[in-house]
């Protein structure tokens, strides 16, 4: 009867997936074919039109999730490449003039997939693997715990830390399994009648979330942040990875000790107590000593500026990725561990971007709609509340690669008006931060599903804590990057 009834619920979701897919491609359609008077926009072409089209369509798709977020981004770049791309199909081409429009370049549309700060995204995912195979990841925790003791507060600090600090150079996904396994042994020592299970458990995910925050490389919505930040054609910021950090870093260490006290304040300890065992393979030999040096050196030059050493964050990045091929530390099998599907999704961000900006559509917008009227903290507070809330429901990557070429395009319109709010980097930076503050739900992030799958934590004691520890994240989040602003400490 269960197989049944599991056959007739995965036929439901295909009919439902179905029919949106079928209304998501009507609805395209017909902001495709719509005439340009519709969109009172002085000037509109028909590349304009079709690149409005596609954003609807990647917008429809990543909230209904009709396919795969991944499916969705891959979509965006095939449709560009084939409908307003140099090589488009034939019957999709046109004399440039003014009413037709300019074709992107198609090599560029593709080259969105190497965008630099892919790069550095697959030099996280390298340290990674390496981390996990050489048993580097286990080392390190059973270190770092180490000087927590044994009172239960202080081992809960500890491994909000931990996981902390992990999920800024580690995949949040991959740090909360990990770090779900090390507490195994714990759960055996606690009560089940008491709420320490629940607290450490609930300690993972709000930790993996705060943490990715830290870094670029923490969390895709960083990345997409960053990109329009330092993006030569557009903003051309040089935000490099210690700038980053030397604002991200201090902030996330605060939000965890917020985060502390608010759990212990939920759900306290019976007892006082917690004998801790962390269990894993550590590797010896060589290959240990290679994947250590190079964590060491890669993040070193990650944290020293750029004019100092003279390549960037994205450079950088190449590093362990040439180390650890080179040695054997990685080998062809280990690259199918890499998540793929989030590459593909942060692509299709910067695929948008790109269409936007380059075809003079985010120009056009600037001279037509009167951005510079708008009130700063109005479209501070409405990006931010909006990120926020489409994460909760879905990925914060797709939440952020659609609302980040949108601020792009009013930031550049507002001008000078953003100094009243510390300057495009607080509404950009506020997106990544939003996305990552979005944690009140099992579905909100992966952390969050892995947590609640091991059945510890009620869906109302995360919704209840994870509200809080969202909504404290942004709005001293949102002051610190006025302040950042402020200061010019970036750009």
């Amino acid at each position: 009867m269960s197989k049944e009834l599991e056959n007739v619920m995965t036929n439901h979701f295909e009919k439902k997936h179905l029919i949106a897919l079928i209304c998501i491609v009507i609805v395209t359609a017909v902001v495709w074919n719509l005439p340009t008077e519709v969109f009172h926009i002085s000037g509109l072409t028909v590349v304009h039109q079709r690149i409005i089209a596609i954003f609807v369509f990647a917008t429809l798709m990543w909230i209904s999730e009709a396919i795969p977020s991944w499916a969705t981004s891959l979509g965006i770049i095939t449709l560009m490449c084939l409908t307003v791309s140099n090589h488009s199909l034939f019957f999709f081409k046109g004399e440039e003039n003014e009413i037709f429009g300019k074709l992107l370049s198609s090599k560029e549309i593709m080259a969105t997939f190497a965008n630099p700060v892919i790069i550095l995204f697959l030099g996280g995912f390298f340290l990674a693997i390496a981390a996990t195979k050489s048993g580097l990841d286990v080392l390190l925790a059973k270190n770092l715990i180490r000087p927590f003791g044994n009172k239960s507060e202080n081992v809960l600090l500890g491994f909000l830390l931990i996981t902390g600090i992990f999920s800024m150079f580690v995949s949040n996904t991959a740090t909360a399994a990990m770090m779900l396994t090390f507490l195994t042994p714990v759960f055996a020592a606690l009560p089940a009648s008491g709420k320490g299970r629940t607290a450490l458990t609930m300690s993972i995910p709000i930790a993996a979330n705060l943490g990715g925050m830290a870094t670029p490389i923490g969390t895709p919505p960083n990345a997409i942040a960053l990109q329009a930040l330092n993006d030569p054609k557009g903003l051309n910021m040089g935000v490099d990875f210690g700038e980053w950090m030397s604002f991200m870093f201090p902030l996330v260490l605060l939000l965890l000790f917020i985060s502390w006290r608010l759990i212990l304040k939920f759900f306290p300890f019976t007892q006082k107590t917690i004998n801790l065992h962390i269990l894993g393979k550590v590797h010896q030999g060589w290959r240990m000593w290679v994947v250590s040096g190079t964590f060491i050196v890669t993040i070193l030059l990650w944290l020293l500026p750029s004019e100092l050493t003279g390549i960037d964050a994205n450079t950088v990045a190449l590093v362990p990725m040439g180390i650890f091929a080179a040695t054997g530390v990685i080998t062809a099998k280990d690259l199918q561990s890499i998540n793929w599907s989030v590459i593909w999704m942060v692509a299709g961000g910067f695929a948008l971007g790109l269409g936007i900006n380059e075809s003079g559509l985010a120009e056009l917008a600037i001279d037509t709609i009167p951005f510079g009227s708008w009130s700063p903290i109005i479209v501070l507070i409405a990006s931010g509340l909006i990120c926020y809330l489409l994460s909760n429901f879905i990925s914060n990557t797709a939440a952020a690669a659609l609302l980040i070429p949108i601020l792009v395009t009013i930031c550049q319109g507002m001008g000078e008006n953003l100094s009243a709010i510390g300057g495009t980097s607080t509404v950009l930076i506020g997106i990544a931060l939003a996305a990552s503050s979005a944690m009140c739900l099992p579905i909100s992030t992966p952390p969050n599903a892995i947590a609640y799958s091991t059945g510890l934590v009620k869906q109302n004691d995360m919704l209840k804590v994870g509200l809080i520890v969202g909504l404290i994240s942004m709005v001293i989040g949102y002051l610190v990057l006025f302040i950042v602003g402020e200061t010019h400490l970036l750009g």
